[in-house]
């Protein structure tokens, strides 16, 4: 059955699903194989639940007329995305980067979501599996679209960007993020600028922060781009007037006050308002987009919890978006503060000298009373006795039980994995 066959069926149908436990009533379910599970054999289960048409690719669970046998499911999911994409003719603006991509991604969603009406990526779907579903996502109405793409080996970014053909793109910034998988820094910077590479290559246009040099560099030679920065010469000029305990910002001669913290957090605003304003949303649109957006999902959340103020940050963590939770800490002018910092994952052979590395930066900075928890934190050599150290969650929360933190101001980082916000019911 060919992509254009399927994309008729595909038409009728309500979604496209992969997951059984989450099928919608006439969607169309893909049968996709994984390490450990092979979906075709749920393919009749799908049906029960409500799916209108599965798409499979062994030919003895194609038992039903309503089951579209294919030589490779994923390969034709990407396929049919990518054929939804171009009947749509909605620009795509794709993003990715070490840091910040969730929430830069829905900063931007909220500012053209003013005068567009937008789809963007839900949650994190963001993979070869997570952008195709995005892309399936968007309808006739969707007038731009908005792709988040994340990556932890090399060649990926290049593979979502041949699904979603971007007609607009950006990176965050470059960090020591996914080091098992990339190697190096330098690793990093190559296979996230393969967004730049095929922008590029198809004179599309990129969107850059002026004031970060790695993205200067990897943008160089090349005339379709849109500035925006602390400079004059941008395309989009910014002033920080305040990052603690909210960015407060400058632009078009108007005050933006935000719900988000952190100089880190002014960057991924400003690529918001650098959009907005290339789409040409006026400022008063801008700035009710940006004053009006809350964080979620423990990303950059100010919390309170009884007698403390919380920064919630554990959606996720590696040793550059950590550095900058804890310089931004650093700067907040509370008598009482307190961190709790967990381990940091994917980090291959560095894991040892980055998690020492955070451990000498709060030794010579005293942020207040540390807790590190962790396997990879608990291998530290610690010196200061402010600082201290729990093999896992559950020495952590036995210790809390017995000195409650209280009037303090708190910073929670750590790795999803470490699922630290479970903190918070053990905080006073």
């Amino acid at each position: 059955m060919t992509i254009e066959e399927i994309y008729q069926y595909f038409k009728v149908c309500t979604s496209a699903c992969t997951d059984t436990r989450k099928i919608e009533k006439d969607s169309l379910f893909f049968a996709l194989k994984g390490d450990h599970f092979n979906g075709n054999a749920f393919a009749s289960q799908a049906l029960e639940a409500g799916a209108k048409y599965c798409v499979v690719d062994e030919a003895k669970y194609a038992t039903d007329d309503r089951c579209f046998l294919v030589e490779n499911v994923l390969e034709t999911l990407q396929e049919l995305a990518t054929y939804h994409r171009y009947q749509l003719k909605a620009p795509i603006i794709a993003l990715t980067g070490s840091n910040g991509k969730t929430t830069t991604k829905e900063l931007i969603n909220a500012v053209l979501s003013q005068k567009y009406k937008t789809s963007a990526t839900h949650g994190n779907l963001n993979n070869h599996i997570g952008v195709p579903l995005t892309l399936l996502a968007m309808n006739e109405g969707t007038e731009i679209g908005i792709v988040e793409m994340g990556a932890n080996h090399p060649k990926e970014i290049a593979l979502l960007c041949e699904i979603a053909h971007p007609d607009y793109g950006l990176i965050t910034n470059f960090g020591k993020a996914h080091l098992e998988g990339f190697g190096s820094i330098e690793g990093v910077i190559k296979a996230k600028s393969e967004l730049y590479d095929y922008l590029k290559a198809h004179q599309k246009t990129i969107f850059v922060n002026e004031n970060d040099p790695l993205q200067v560099r990897q943008s160089s030679n090349y005339d379709n781009i849109y500035k925006f920065g602390l400079s004059s010469s941008t395309n989009a000029k910014l002033e920080i007037i305040n990052t603690q305990p909210y960015v407060t910002l400058s632009y078009n001669n108007s005050e933006i006050k935000s719900q988000l913290t952190g100089t880190y957090n002014f960057n991924n605003i400003a690529v918001a308002i650098a959009i907005g304003s290339y789409f040409n949303i006026d400022t008063a649109a801008i700035i009710n987009a940006i004053e009006n957006y809350t964080p979620t999902n423990n990303r950059s959340q100010i919390l309170k919890k009884d007698s403390n103020t919380i920064i919630m940050d554990a959606y996720n963590a590696n040793p550059t978006s950590m550095m900058a939770a804890l310089e931004n800490f650093k700067q907040l002018h509370e008598e009482e503060k307190a961190i709790f910092l967990g381990d940091m994952f994917e980090l291959g052979q560095t894991a040892e000298i980055e998690h020492q590395f955070i451990v000498d930066y709060l030794e010579k900075n005293d942020l207040g009373k540390t807790y590190l928890i962790g396997k990879n934190f608990y291998k530290t050599t610690v010196k200061n006795e402010n600082i201290q150290k729990f093999e896992s969650f559950e020495d952590l929360k036995s210790n809390l039980k017995n000195r409650p933190i209280k009037n303090s101001f708190i910073l929670i980082k750590g790795s999803r994995g470490m699922a630290l916000e479970r903190i918070l019911e053990v905080l006073d």
